[in-house]
């Protein structure tokens, strides 16, 4: 591993935030000043292909980037666009999700993508807070 590829791992790693590819690059910046944006871009695509991050699409246009490459859900803010993982165990109702699609279609199923989109607090109390104001001014 490079020693690029190593400090762009190790920044994911720090947050939770699901990071884009320019987020990743404004905090690797600051360890590696001359990095470039499409050194960053290469070296994600490859540890995700390695399977160090997980590599989301989650249906904006812009990849996010996940440390922990363990089976889980996350949930995405349909009006900020923030991420977060969604604290679900695997259940009984998952396994038998798995054993349904399988008799259906024939698949060996290995695993599945399950994203919620929703309103995070922080925009809800924002919405709340001009709506109050709204209301007082009419």
């Amino acid at each position: 591993m490079s020693r690029q590829r190593g400090v762009i791992l190790e920044e994911i790693r720090k947050v939770r935030t699901h990071p884009t590819a320019s987020d990743v690059y404004d905090l690797v910046k600051e360890r590696l000043p001359r990095i470039s944006l499409g050194t960053v871009y290469r070296n994600l695509e490859q540890l995700a292909a390695e399977g160090l991050i997980l590599k989301l699409d989650l249906g904006t246009g812009q990849r996010r980037f996940d440390a922990c490459t363990d089976d889980h859900v996350h949930i995405r803010c349909a009006s900020c666009g923030r991420v977060d993982d969604v604290p679900l165990q695997r259940t009984d109702a998952v396994v038998t999700m798995y054993e349904g699609v399988a008799r259906a279609t024939g698949y060996d199923v290995s695993g599945c993508e399950i994203d919620f989109v929703g309103v995070c607090p922080a925009c809800r109390a924002r919405d709340a807070a001009q709506q109050t104001k709204h209301d007082k001014e009419v």
